[in-house]
C-alpha cells in the first residue's frame, strides 16, 4: 500500500495573496516616512539654533561687538549685483547710523567651495574676514582658518586702495599677501574671494550704506 504525503499547509492568506503584500509593504514605507518626519521635526529646532548661534560668534569676529547696537543675523539688506548676483548682506547700526556691513562671498579652492564672511566699514576698509566652511587639505589648506594660524587676521584694515589692485595677489602671482608651502591655491582663492567682496562693496556702496528702514 502507497503511503498517502500529508496534505502542506496553507499559506495564510497575507502570505499567500498580492494584494496583500502590497498593502504590507505600503504600510511599511508610511510607517518610515512618519519616522523620518518625526525624527527631522525633533532635529531641525536644535540644528537651526545651532546655525544661529554661530552665524552670531561669526559675524561678531568680522564686525566688532562696539560698533553696533543691532541685531546683526536679523538686519538684512540683500543686494542684487550684475556681477555677484542677489548678496544678502548684514547690516550693523549705531543709533541708526550704518557702521559695518558683512556678507559672503566664495571661491573654489584646492578641494571645493571656500566660503568666506567679509566684515567691511563704510569708507571700504576691511574690519574682519573669516572663513565659513571648506574642504581644504588638512595640516596645509586649513590655515586659512583662524583656529589654525593668524594669516587671515592679516586683511584687517585693507582696502581696495592697500595695496593697490595689481598687488591683490598672493606673492607667488605677484601679490603681497602670503601663501602656505605646497598650498598656493587655497590662499589664493581665499585673496580673490576678499577682493571681489570689495570690488562688490564698491559697486553698491550708496545702497549698502543707506540708513535701515525705521521699524513701524
Amino acid at each position: 500500500m502507497t503511503d498517502t504525503p500529508p496534505p502542506k499547509p496553507k499559506l495564510p492568506w497575507f502570505k499567500a495573496s498580492p494584494l496583500a503584500h502590497g498593502i504590507m509593504l505600503a504600510l511599511f514605507s508610511l510607517a518610515t516616512a512618519v519616522l523620518l518626519a518625526v525624527a527631522n521635526d525633533s532635529t531641525s529646532a536644535p540644528i537651526a539654533a545651532r546655525h544661529a548661534e554661530d552665524l552670531a560668534a561669526s559675524l561678531e569676529q568680522v564686525i566688532p561687538q562696539d560698533l553696533h547696537d543691532n541685531d546683526l543675523a536679523a538686519a538684512l539688506r540683500p543686494i542684487a549685483d550684475a556681477e555677484a548676483g542677489t548678496v544678502a548682506v548684514h547690516v550693523a547700526t549705531r543709533a541708526g547710523t550704518v557702521t559695518g556691513l558683512a556678507y559672503e562671498m566664495a571661491e573654489p579652492g584646492y578641494s571645493g567651495l571656500i566660503r568666506v564672511l567679509i566684515g567691511i566699514a563704510p569708507d571700504g576698509t576691511l574690519l574682519g574676514v573669516r572663513v565659513l566652511s571648506h574642504t581644504e587639505t588638512p595640516g596645509l589648506g586649513d590655515k586659512i582658518e583662524v583656529a589654525k594660524d593668524d594669516w587671515i587676521l592679516g586683511f584687517s584694515g585693507k582696502s581696495l586702495s592697500d595695496p593697490t589692485p595689481e598687488n591683490w595677489k598672493v606673492q607667488r602671482d605677484g601679490g603681497v599677501f602670503d601663501q602656505f608651502s605646497g598650498a598656493t591655491i587655497t590662499p589664493r582663492a581665499v585673496v580673490k574671494a576678499i577682493h571681489r567682496g570689495l570690488t562688490f562693496f564698491a559697486r553698491n556702496k550708496a545702497a549698502l550704506t543707506a540708513p535701515l528702514p525705521a521699524k513701524s
